[in-house]
């Protein structure tokens, strides 16, 4: 029986590349943990206490995935435009209301990304109680390296986390910084989502974000899970 006819092409999968493997890894969603090192936390003025408190989350469109290595154009609608140096999990197994000593099936591999923002539209989104997503979810805001698989990293409990603007040193940080660590993560958006294979979860930046201009390099480094890199090019 013939398939579906559409008015006009469907968009291809977003996917990224797969460090050792001929295949690629279709990219299902995007969720993004907010505020999830204490330091970074401070400086965007909203401390965190885990005794209090739960992680929140924010999404991106698959369609801003993009890989490391590109260069994008300054986007359109903000005068501050951030860099966001993350830690992200591919999800690789279905799994719904998990408990932490489960979480760790759920994992297919790591990568390092880079969540861009439009900061301006972001605050000013908060401070009015609105969404996000003019600030976070636009074209070419999340930037992934390669997907390093989980082999023997396990649930990469620690590890050094930096980013350098046009060589200088931006951020520094290390995983084991995390408020909630990548098992409670998972165990808590379980209880909200069904976690499907696909899923991308960014898990949060270190502070030192800031802002970036037209030309500028970013570089981006996790121990053991690899780099990523974006190019700043002319506003379109």
């Amino acid at each position: 029986m013939p398939g579906p006819s559409y008015v006009f092409a469907p968009p291809a999968t977003p996917s990224l590349p797969i460090i050792g493997r001929p295949e690629r890894f279709p990219v299902n969603r995007i969720f993004c943990v907010g505020r999830n090192y204490h330091a970074h936390a401070v400086e965007m003025g909203r401390p965190v206490d885990k005794a209090t408190m739960q992680p929140f989350y924010f999404t991106k469109s698959p369609s801003a995935l993009i890989e490391s290595g590109a260069t994008v154009p300054y986007p359109a609608g903000t005068a501050n435009y951030h860099y966001e140096m993350e830690l992200v999990v591919a999800i690789g197994a279905h799994g719904f209301r998990l408990a932490e000593a489960d979480a760790q099936r759920m994992i297919f591999g790591y990568a390092a990304g880079l969540d861009m923002t439009r900061r301006d539209l972001q605050l000013v989104a908060r401070d009015q109680g609105r969404p996000w997503d003019l600030g976070k979810d636009f074209e070419k805001s999340a930037v992934s390296s390669p997907i390093l698989p989980v082999g023997d990293l396990g649930s990469l409990d620690r590890g050094a986390i930096k980013l350098q603007v046009n060589g200088e040193t931006r951020q520094s940080a290390d995983l084991a910084q995390l408020i909630w660590n990548i098992r409670e993560l998972l165990a808590d958006l379980s209880q909200f989502y069904h976690l499907e294979p696909g899923d991308l979860i960014y898990t949060g930046t270190p502070e030192g974000v800031g802002p970036i201009k037209s030309g500028d390099c970013i570089c981006g480094h996790i121990d053991r899970v690899g780099e990523v890199a974006l190019t700043v090019g002319p506003a379109e």
